[in-house]
């Protein structure tokens, strides 16, 4: 049985992993130093290395590898049948072990016990526990971040997965043109994994790298992408570093804002906080002028030039915080779609056009503030309740001018 190239040619010692010398020397020393933390996340895209890692330390450290996967954890029974005895019974090799929880992102809200439960047996167990992840910045993940050891994969770039594919083209004895090769590597978005497949497949099928190849659209969360602009250098990839996040700009451009101040200081905060503006500036021109060639400059403002506001970067975990300005302008539609709701009841109802009833409507709290006129205009619950709030208002604004005049 022929194996596929993943699994083939999947690296049997750490020194064989390219490009991730920081996290292998972090983890190397997260062994060395249990039970100070029992536990540890690697953190990273999908095919950056991370459970090859895991399978190749074991092998290194001479351990008993017990692998789950989030779909073993689905509940608090299952938890205490598989995860918990693995945690303290001793293995039955007489080796020491390590434990391996792949893909917890596949640990969901609704799961009973599942995470609470997985904390828990942090604390008590007698083993290092790793846990793999493509994205462990979600809410819900907080506390587990906290009794873990944190330890972040790169996505690799394009000449580094060249040459993982040009070494495994040298094992089968095959050649292939440069141009096809570069295409696959650029293809793969950083995945080992994507492009050994896509490499596979181009040599079974005997021919040209097809133009139209997938592009792999990799989404990415914007905590990934806010740490990629704060915690990293600037590079060629920088400015399409948003391309992955299903975000629309001016959203991002909340997101950047509110957390700026959590990476950088001083100068460096002035700095970004300017290229924030910049950003905002050209937002503007496109918006009244219509000019969207001009989404090019709000784009690098908003990514290289925040990046580029220090070249001391911070590689700490940070955590992100969403917009408080989303909520507000949330709130702020919620008022002004009741609002709106209401005049055009009114306007209906009094046979005036909406234009002119949008110019009365703060008079219309005190006109239509009986109840067989609300029942009239089919004023629901939360319409009602505005209309009591605004008149509440519009007396205590009137109270407060004759208090001043006299």
């Amino acid at each position: 049985m022929t194996l596929p190239f993943i699994e083939k040619y999947r690296v049997k010692t750490l020194e064989e992993i390219k490009g991730q010398d920081s996290a292998i020397s972090e983890i190397r020393m997260f062994l060395k130093t249990f039970p100070r933390k029992k536990a540890l996340i690697l953190n990273g895209p999908a095919g950056t290395g991370k459970t090859s890692m895991v399978l190749a330390l074991a092998k290194e450290a001479q351990l008993e590898l017990f692998e789950l996967n989030s779909s073993d954890l689905r509940n608090r029974l299952s938890l205490d049948e598989v995860l918990k005895p693995a945690t303290i019974q001793s293995s039955l090799f007489k080796k020491g072990k390590l434990i391996l929880m792949d893909e917890a992102d596949g640990i969901t809200t609704s799961d009973r016990g599942g995470l609470p439960e997985l904390i828990a047996l942090i604390e008590k167990t007698k083993f290092p526990i790793i846990i793999t992840s493509n994205d462990i910045w979600n809410r819900k993940f907080s506390l587990l971040r906290q009794k873990c050891k944190l330890i972040i994969l790169k996505e690799l770039n394009e000449d580094l997965i060249a040459g993982i594919l040009k070494e495994v083209l040298i094992k089968e004895n095959k050649l292939i043109d440069e141009k096809s090769l570069d295409l696959i590597a650029k293809k793969s978005k950083g995945d080992v994994r994507a492009a050994l497949n896509d490499l596979e497949s181009f040599l079974s099928l005997g021919e040209s790298v097809p133009a139209d190849i997938d592009e792999r659209e990799k989404e990415e969360s914007i905590f990934e992408s806010l740490k990629k602009v704060f915690q990293f250098l600037p590079d060629k990839e920088t400015l399409n570093v948003y391309d992955k996040t299903n975000m629309e700009i001016n959203e991002i451009m909340l997101w950047v804002e509110e957390n700026i101040p959590a990476e950088y200081h001083g100068k460096s905060l002035a700095k970004a906080y300017e290229c924030l503006s910049k950003a905002d500036l050209f937002k503007g021109r496109i918006y009244r002028q219509q000019y969207w060639r001009f989404l090019v400059y709000q784009n690098f403002f908003l990514s290289a030039g925040i990046c580029s506001a220090t070249k001391l970067k911070n590689i700490q975990f940070k955590k992100y915080n969403k917009p408080t300005r989303i909520l507000k302008i949330w709130l702020s539609n919620q008022k002004n779609a009741k609002k709106k709701s209401i005049v055009a009841k009114y306007a209906k109802f009094t046979h005036m056009s909406m234009k002119k009833a949008m110019k009365e409507s703060f008079l219309i709290p005190l006109i239509i503030d009986k109840k067989e006129i609300q029942k009239k205009l089919d004023l629901d619950e939360k319409e009602i309740q505005y209309l009591e709030d605004k008149k509440g208002a519009i007396i205590i604004a009137n109270n407060l001018n004759r208090f001043r005049e006299n």
